[in-house]
């Protein structure tokens, strides 16, 4: 790897079709890649591989272990906002190169992010500070007066969402599932045939809104069109 460190910013477009990003969906902030390994012991010895590689300290990955693998997400952050970076890009082909170095194989049909929970509020400022001391969380930097995120990067983020009609009798919570834009469509028609319906899709494939036989909704989303 270059000693020159890149965290010029990119779109998701530009990383989605950089060459080498196969095993890196973007899902909601940042891109995920899913290594299954099937016990800890091949798990840790990728985990190793990647802590060896130069710069892994800079911030930008979030490394989950399990006996049945490892989930990485990259994401660059700043006061400006969250987003992509070249510096993703180039941690991301060398991750991807470790764990072929150690004969594993990513698979990104498995990837998705439940966040954020997204809360409608009439006075967003009102509400917003009791669920960020029930959670303990803190104003997310870039949209402080909207979003509140866990500062250990565990929980799912909160979305506050402006509702201007508090008697319209839809939902005043409900959660995004962010998938791979090629798994998306399979996931929404196995809600549909799973008793769900869809009552919003302007905007797909960003975005499905669909709702459950009583009336709870859940948002499919996707990175694509967002840039």
């Amino acid at each position: 790897m270059s000693d020159t460190i890149h965290t010029d910013t990119i779109t998701v477009g530009e990383f989605r079709e950089s060459a080498g990003m196969a095993d890196w969906p973007v899902v909601a902030d940042g891109a995920t890649a899913f290594f299954p390994t099937h016990s800890y012991a091949t798990s840790s010895r990728l985990v190793q591989a990647i802590c060896e590689l130069d710069g892994i300290d800079d911030g930008h990955a979030d490394i989950d272990v399990r006996s049945g693998g490892v989930t990485v997400r990259l994401l660059t952050k700043s006061a400006d906002g969250y987003g992509m970076s070249r510096r993703d890009l180039e941690l991301a082909r060398a991750i991807s190169g470790a764990a072929a170095a150690l004969g594993l194989r990513a698979d990104p049909s498995v990837v998705q992010t439940v966040a954020p929970i997204v809360v409608g509020a009439v006075d967003i400022p009102k509400i917003l500070p009791f669920w960020k001391a029930l959670l303990g969380y803190v104003e997310r930097p870039d949209s402080p007066a909207e979003d509140i995120v866990d500062p250990r990067d565990r929980g799912p983020g909160v979305w506050f969402e402006q509702v201007e009609d508090p008697a319209s009798g839809r939902p005043r919570m409900h959660v995004a599932v962010w998938v791979p834009y090629e798994q998306a469509e399979a996931r929404v028609q196995a809600a549909v045939a799973a008793g769900g319906k869809i009552i919003f899709d302007e905007y797909a494939p960003a975005w499905w809104t669909l709702a459950d036989a009583e009336g709870n909704e859940a948002d499919i989303a996707t990175p694509m069109h967002r840039d």
